[in-house]
């Protein structure tokens, strides 16, 4: 049974693809997924405040006025990500692929206190660097993780003023409503750029 959940909490949720699936973190596939994220972008009872897109994995900071919602919510997401997802894998095979992209059940870590959000956040938008793919040729000139909607967020303890490539495509993400993710994670301070996840929310 999934904990409960209120308009007033957040929610760090994490979804799995399949094995199957080509590697996230190439253009093809988030823009598969930032499409998705496009198609939730409306409703009113469920939030993508942040999002990190990982080698086989995606990272979502949530809102929703109830555990139902945040159900339903993520149900559209995944079905709208999955399709996009299976339409760029086929084109990169050149076959068609057409099995579930989520075999599993999302993992979704509700959020109540104020600490426990800027861990979330910092989780999300910084988990590019727990995984080392800061390292990595085509991001290491970047401070803020590509793959993310961390050049949306405007906590950073560092210069806001980035400087992003005209072709960045950002991801759809909605304003936070709850006060936990407007301002009480705040309580504890800024986040740096530079800041690693530790091993959970």
């Amino acid at each position: 049974m999934r904990q409960e959940l209120s308009a007033a909490d957040a929610a760090h949720v994490t979804l799995r693809v399949a094995d199957d699936l080509s590697r996230l973190r190439r253009r093809d596939a988030y823009r598969a997924i930032r499409k998705a994220m496009g198609v939730v972008l409306a409703r009113a009872d469920f939030r993508i405040v942040h999002a990190s897109v990982q080698a086989n994995h995606i990272h979502l900071i949530t809102e929703a006025d109830n555990k139902h919602a945040l159900a339903r919510g993520m149900q559209a997401f995944q079905i709208s990500a999955a399709k996009w997802l299976n339409s760029a894998e086929s084109k990169r095979r050149g076959r068609k692929r057409s099995g579930p992209a989520f075999p599993d059940r999302y993992h979704a870590s509700i959020i109540t206190m104020p600490m426990q959000a800027r861990r979330g956040l910092v989780y999300v938008l910084n988990n590019w660097r727990k995984h080392k793919e800061d390292r990595s040729s085509a991001t290491q000139h970047w401070l803020l993780d590509p793959y993310s909607s961390a050049v949306q967020f405007n906590g950073w303890s560092e210069r806001s003023d980035w400087i992003v490539p005209k072709d960045y495509e950002q991801l759809p993400i909605a304003q936070p409503q709850s006060w936990l993710l407007r301002d009480g994670w705040k309580r504890h301070g800024a986040i740096s750029v530079f800041e690693v996840p530790g091993a959970g929310v």
